[in-house]
């Protein structure tokens, strides 16, 4: 369905999958919080390199969050995140070879970032927290993910514990992202990108059905991003009782990227860039057997 999609001043291949490696400057968030943190001082050298290496190993977009959106995460200040965030970007910016996204729901974080050289603005509340990040997007021409969630992290739950219930979880994201999609283009907003919000206050159960039913987002016409690294509902697939740690999620993270996949994601969010862009290539090559195949039949 896309082939070329344009992210200020470069261009993202969606004839294949793409990964977006995660880059967090937080002390709290759930997977790699405290990563670059010390009493406070952030190590951005080190966040350079991370970065870097996510690129050798096979990320085509890097998204910097600098405030935790796990359940419970307690929020910053814009001025807080902005300090964590715009210096790393002015250095990525002058390093990298692929675009950078700005992981935030606060439309002056946005522009700041944009200004320092980010390409794409992700999200995860879709407008909802704060309607002037549209327009931030529309003034520096910027994609945006719009993804589902019906509350502020601060007031989720885990999704192994959470009591949302829809009463068609698909149709109800689809709906809200619909709405997501109209507001931006009211406000001048040109493409979008949509996230379903895994283990954004949905069951564990709401969120298998997500994602076997991925392919029925299409609909909206963009591309699909898919943020699955190493999410709760997936450590309590792997085991029931004590909900496997997320050191131990890696293997079934890789599994759900495949099903994605399968049911057309065209962004994997991930923060294991290597294991998971090994698994892009062995998909693509045998999407592009079976299509030979087609073709010959």
């Amino acid at each position: 369905m896309f082939s070329r999609f344009v992210c200020r001043e470069f261009e993202l291949d969606f004839s294949k999958p793409n990964i977006m490696g995660v880059l967090n400057l937080t002390p709290d968030s759930f997977s790699d919080g405290g990563r670059f943190f010390s009493n406070e001082n952030i190590d951005f050298d080190k966040a350079v390199e991370a970065a870097l290496q996510m690129q050798r190993d096979g990320a085509n977009i890097i998204d910097v969050g600098g405030e935790s959106t796990r359940p419970n995460a307690t929020p910053v200040s814009a001025e807080e995140e902005i300090r964590r965030t715009v210096p790393l970007i002015e250095r990525l910016a002058k390093r990298l070879s692929i675009p950078i996204s700005i992981d935030t729901y606060k439309a002056v974080v946005a522009e700041k970032a944009l200004q320092a050289g980010a390409s794409l603005v992700n999200d995860i509340s879709g407008f909802r927290l704060d309607g002037a990040l549209a327009d931030v997007c529309a003034k520096f021409n910027a994609p945006a993910v719009v993804m589902h969630s019906k509350q502020k992290p601060s007031e989720m739950r885990w999704s192994y514990e959470e009591t949302t219930t829809y009463a068609d979880v698909v149709d109800e994201v689809k709906s809200a992202l619909a709405r997501s999609i109209e507001f931006g283009k009211s406000r001048g907003v040109a493409s979008f990108i949509v996230d379903v919000g895994f283990g954004f206050g949905k069951t564990v159960e709401a969120n298998y059905e997500l994602l076997a039913r991925l392919n029925e987002f299409e609909s909206l016409g963009c591309p699909i991003l898919v943020g699955l690294s190493r999410k709760s509902f997936i450590g309590k697939a792997l085991d029931e009782e004590r909900i496997a740690p997320v050191g131990e999620r890696l293997y079934g993270t890789i599994a759900a990227n495949v099903i994605a996949m399968m049911n057309g994601a065209n962004i994997l969010r991930v923060h294991d860039c290597k294991p998971n862009a090994d698994a892009v290539k062995i998909f693509c090559k045998t999407q592009a057997r079976a299509k030979r195949q087609e073709r010959e039949s």
